[in-house]
């Protein structure tokens, strides 16, 4: 493993954290708000300077990067950006150790929402924007890695092929400046569409809250949604914010300029029809409010788990089985994700019609795409199936070590493994992060990473590492 041509593209990305820290820098002077200014100029020199200093290094290695040491570059910006980000938590007047500085940095970098602060609305607002933008930062990474690296075919666990990519393939090297903007732009774009929707609540709030919506993450400026989401004009906009996340990230964009492109987001259909279903049912059955069963089923399948209200027992068990269908592949979004469940169920009964009809000819093809199903893609799915449950034993084993009870520590261990906030509609109590074990930290902060590049990641560099043939 070749560090050094990694190390040029973790400098470039050490780079947007000191424009954030000093985005945060000049909110501080603007409000009169100093208590926590000094960390920010802390991480605006550190990131720079450490990003100089790896992008000098590495500038003569960075076209011989491989595809494995592109997968190890996706871990080593989650560590890294992570360490910068607990800085100003660790230097603020709220007593962090560095342990719940890093988890809270990792929480918001991976989008999953778990917070170690018990009230929300004791935070300087410079604190609160710096939260909300790590979540903005990592959706935007997310996205950036699975056009640039986990398009590959090498790694093609993601099953990018099949969702709509406007990227064709591509050089990493080559085109990971092009592909960078692009997505930035993109994304941009789509947080102020976001935040338009919002404008008609508090600036502050509504800021904050589109950055949370885009990238699928779980950090909110109040301890409630319900102080910010409060008539039903809002909630339509927020059910419609949800959607432009959870779908396929290049969707508005076709809308707007490429719409001869709109038939290929097949995928994208299924999805707003099982949502659609999904809130029928829930609605019909349990009686609830429509649009709060709405905002809390695209929050679930979005793995955001920001939510509207409290519901009932068994409401908050399917809600919790949603989070682990996720979006679009290519969203930022986490769970399972939907192609690989179709794939496996197709398999399923096609192999369950063979066995009554031997001879008859099957279509293999995806219902969204002209592409067909192979056997590598049945494999990779169920493979992914078998880790993500190897995974959830793995933790909940952990996390019942510590205070926790068997229901809550099995259901934190599904929102881990699908980046999703520990929101009451999951029928888990109240979770004082703080207060668990340090070695119970240092699990979540771990598992919220391979959750977001998944377990699979980790195998193909440990084959790399020590079964190079």
């Amino acid at each position: 493993m070749r560090i050094k041509s990694c190390l040029y593209f973790l400098g470039i990305g050490c780079f947007p954290i000191s424009f954030l820290a000093l985005v945060n820098i000049l909110y501080s002077f603007h409000f009169d708000n100093f208590s926590n200014i000094n960390s920010y100029t802390a991480t605006l020199f550190l990131s720079l300077i450490t990003g100089f200093i790896f992008f000098k290094i590495g500038k003569n290695f960075k076209d011989d990067i491989t595809a494995y040491e592109q997968i190890f570059l996706v871990l080593l910006v989650y560590f890294l950006i992570s360490f910068f980000y607990s800085i100003p938590f660790y230097f603020a007047d709220y007593n962090l150790s560095f342990i719940d500085s890093y988890f809270e940095s990792i929480s918001g970098l991976s989008g999953t929402g778990f917070s170690v602060f018990e009230n929300i609305s004791n935070l300087d607002p410079p604190l609160i924007l710096w939260r909300s933008s790590s979540q903005w930062i990592g959706g935007l990474y997310f996205l950036i890695f699975i056009i640039l690296i986990f398009s590959n075919k090498l790694i093609g666990f993601k099953f990018v092929d099949f969702s709509f990519n406007l990227e064709k393939k591509l050089n990493f090297s080559s085109n990971w400046l092009s592909v960078s903007i692009r997505t930035f732009f993109i994304y941009f774009f789509l947080t102020i569409l976001i935040f338009s929707l919002f404008s008609i609540s508090r600036f502050f709030d509504s800021f904050n809250l589109a950055m949370t919506v885009i990238s699928s993450g779980g950090f909110l400026p109040t301890n409630s949604l319900d102080r910010i989401i409060t008539t039903n004009l809002q909630s339509i906009f927020l059910s419609l914010s949800f959607l432009v996340s959870l779908l396929n990230f290049y969707l508005i964009y076709n809308i707007f300029f490429n719409r001869s492109d709109l038939k290929n987001h097949k995928e994208d259909s299924y999805l707003v029809i099982l949502i659609i279903i999904f809130s029928m049912v829930f609605y019909f059955i349990h009686e609830l409010d429509l649009l709060s069963v709405f905002v809390n089923i695209l929050s679930s399948i979005g793995t955001s788990g920001i939510s509207l209200g409290e519901v009932q027992g068994n409401f908050a068990l399917y809600l919790l089985i949603l989070t682990l269908l996720g979006g679009s592949v290519l969203s930022t979004t986490s769970g399972i994700k939907f192609i690989r469940i179709y794939i496996l169920i197709k398999a399923l009964f096609a192999e369950m019609y063979k066995l009554v009809k031997p001879n008859v000819v099957i279509s293999s093809n995806i219902a969204f795409s002209e592409k067909k199903i192979n056997t590598e893609n049945i494999k990779m799915s169920f493979l992914i199936f078998i880790l993500f449950f190897l995974s959830l034993f793995i933790l909940s084993s952990i996390l019942l070590v510590d205070t926790l009870n068997f229901e809550n520590s099995f259901k934190l261990s599904i929102l881990t493994l699908t980046n999703t906030a520990a929101s009451n509609v999951y029928g888990i109590e109240q979770i004082q992060f703080a207060n668990l074990f340090t070695f119970s930290k240092i699990s979540l902060i771990i598992f919220m990473v391979i959750a977001k590049v998944e377990l699979l990641t980790i195998f193909i560099l440990a084959r790399k590492l020590f079964f190079k043939d």
